[in-house]
């Protein structure tokens, strides 16, 4: 039997690959027993954000290496980041946004998508990234 892991995942990005990658870390991580809290931070609150999430950019400094990416993870069948949020919600992920960044880009928390939370900042240090065993960044 081996002991379940305290994983916090921090996603500081809006870009697609970057926040996929977080993502489906995070559900394949969740789905092997670890405990998963998920945060998103600095533009990463972007794509927690209800309007933006199904708009994020692949590569968009290399819109035609993107695009063609883009076009290749929906042929692959790969899920949407909509659905991985919905998922990592639904089978017991925390999800959190920065409460410093939601302002600094004209958000409210009423702009996140169902799941995600304000992180607390007084507690989210002690009680979610120091007590990880492992803390990944995107």
């Amino acid at each position: 039997m081996s002991a379940s892991k305290n994983v916090s995942i921090m996603c500081f990005h809006d870009e697609l690959c970057q926040v996929f990658n977080a993502l489906m870390t995070a559900l394949s991580l969740l789905r092997n027993g670890s405990r998963v809290s998920v945060f998103f931070g600095s533009r990463g609150v972007l794509a927690v954000h209800r309007g933006h999430v199904g708009h994020l950019a692949c590569m968009p400094d290399l819109p035609d290496q993107g695009e063609a990416a883009r076009r290749r993870m929906d042929e692959m069948d790969l899920p949407l980041v909509e659905d991985m949020l919905f998922m990592l919600h639904a089978e017991g992920a925390s999800l959190l946004a920065c409460p410093l960044n939601i302002p600094v880009f004209g958000m409210n928390p009423n702009d996140l998508v169902e799941g995600v939370k304000v992180a607390d900042p007084a507690s989210f240090y002690k009680e979610v990234v120091m007590q990880a065993d492992v803390n990944l960044t995107f």
